[in-house]
């Protein structure tokens, strides 16, 4: 590996600063292997001066107790490796992770292991030299008593440690002080502080740290509420999101820390089956591509799209099981993925494809440019009333391409999520419950389910937070 002095980072800092070139540039131009140590170095000084980059030179040790401090700190604060080094005066925030993982794995014996590698080969004793010749046989008992003490001790914290090892950090700590190696009933804690080498401070530092209540219980009482009013549906992403709509801000990665610790985990899974087609060929006017999958827009109301999903249901029809069939017809807002309207209906038709399209077009009414509607090439888009409807409201049509479903992306990615979250490992015994499931997914979709392409806000309320 290549060192650098201290005189060549700095002309390589300076450089930067002077806007001579980037990371990439200046890491080709002195023939650095990696841009990274670039921008590490340009980081360091930044955060700690010239002084910064002298120091990672030297190997500086760390007790246990700072090691134990700065792992509360990240534990607790929600704050990432770099910001918690850099408080701390660490200049490697590898360090820091370095001790989490031991820490995670080990407990607070992985911080204290000492450096390099045990020798497989026995080391020689001096047997003359084990006792010494003016030694009674009463001192040599007690020596002997005294390795034998030793000896059971650290055999009791093996034990003990092998129990430890699926734990959680913390989890191992509270163990600990409980298990019968740390009741002086059986062995004293100053004989167990001295066999592991442990600083009696930090024992009791800790011990008075587990009997206080749980930092976390606020917040990990209000996760476990968001993650259960919406139906185990939001991953850690989406919580951080909603409790910062509710003026809680935290890191996402200590969200997703306690959704493991409290085992949250979103249950809902995907299951492929067959796509309805509504394809039939050309049967009527089939329009150009307008959108071009642009799907983006900053005008509400401007760019509609819509389609045509198939759902099953189960019915008994003298004692016999037989399968039905529902069709929704939403129609989507690009500018906001709201579903403006929509119509359910138990076989496809035209009827119910243009009383949903009479709905989006009163609803899109006030919309100061004019807009676009957008669908594939299904039977239904391609009949005259349809097309004639779009051309009596100055509404543009636009049609994907034959077989290409990216072209109507929006509308497919909003079904993939619908039968996620509502349909898919689920079994409806009729019509009207599967239409109720789904008007009320709808209604959750658009006001209550948070989008993080949308500022970690629904539908309806991004529409109104611009509009106000």
């Amino acid at each position: 590996m290549v060192k650098y002095d201290e005189e060549f980072k700095m002309k390589v800092v300076i450089d930067y600063l002077k806007g001579y070139g980037g990371y990439q540039y200046l890491a080709n131009k002195y023939q650095i292997k990696n841009k990274s140590q670039v921008e590490h170095w340009i980081r360091t000084y930044k955060e700690f001066g010239e002084s910064g980059l002298r120091r990672s030179q030297i190997n500086k040790s760390y007790s246990v107790q700072f090691k134990l401090d700065a792992i509360e700190l990240y534990e607790t604060s929600g704050k990432s490796y770099r910001e918690i080094s850099n408080g701390l005066g660490i200049t490697n925030y590898s360090l820091l992770a370095g001790w989490v993982k031991k820490f995670r794995e080990n407990g607070i014996q992985g911080l204290s292991s000492k450096k390099g590698r045990p020798t497989n080969m026995p080391k020689k004793t001096n047997k003359s030299a084990a006792y010494p010749a003016n030694q009674t046989d009463q001192e040599r008992i007690e020596e002997l008593e005294k390795r034998v003490r030793s000896l059971e001790i650290q055999n009791a914290y093996l034990k003990e440690l092998r129990k430890l090892r699926k734990m959680e950090a913390q989890q191992q700590m509270k163990h600990l002080r409980k298990s019968s190696i740390a009741s002086e009933d059986k062995f004293k804690l100053v004989e167990l502080l001295t066999e592991l080498e442990f600083p009696k401070a930090t024992y009791m530092y800790w011990q008075k740290r587990f009997e206080m209540d749980n930092p976390n219980k606020e917040l990990e009482e209000e996760i476990t509420s968001i993650f259960y009013e919406h139906e185990e549906r939001y991953g850690y992403r989406r919580i951080t999101n909603e409790l910062k709509t509710r003026g809680r801000t935290v890191n996402h990665k200590k969200v997703l820390r306690i959704m493991k610790k409290l085992g949250l985990k979103v249950i809902k899974f995907m299951r492929k089956s067959r796509k309805y087609s509504s394809y039939k060929g050309k049967v009527g006017l089939i329009a150009k591509n307008r959108i071009h999958r642009k799907f983006y827009t900053s005008i509400p109301h401007q760019k509609i799209t819509t389609d045509t999903t198939e759902f099953k249901y189960y019915e008994k029809n003298n004692g016999i099981l037989t399968v039905k069939k529902l069709y929704l017809d939403p129609y989507l807002d690009m500018f906001n993925s709201e579903i403006i309207s929509y119509a359910i209906s138990n076989h496809p038709n035209a009827k119910s494809i243009e009383q949903a399209q009479l709905a989006a077009i009163e609803r899109t009414s006030d919309c100061p440019y004019r807009r676009t509607f957008h669908s594939d090439q299904g039977w239904a888009y391609q009949m005259k009333n349809y097309s004639k409807c779009l051309k009596d409201n100055k509404i543009f049509q636009s049609m994907s391409r034959k077989g290409n479903c990216l072209d109507n992306s929006l509308m497919e990615n909003f079904f993939g999520l619908l039968k996620q979250e509502m349909y898919y490992g689920k079994v409806f015994h009729s019509f009207e419950e599967l239409k109720e499931a789904i008007e009320k997914w709808i209604h959750y979709y658009n006001h209550k389910r948070i989008k993080v392409k949308l500022d970690g806000l629904s539908p309806v309320a991004y529409r109104l937070k611009l509009a106000a």
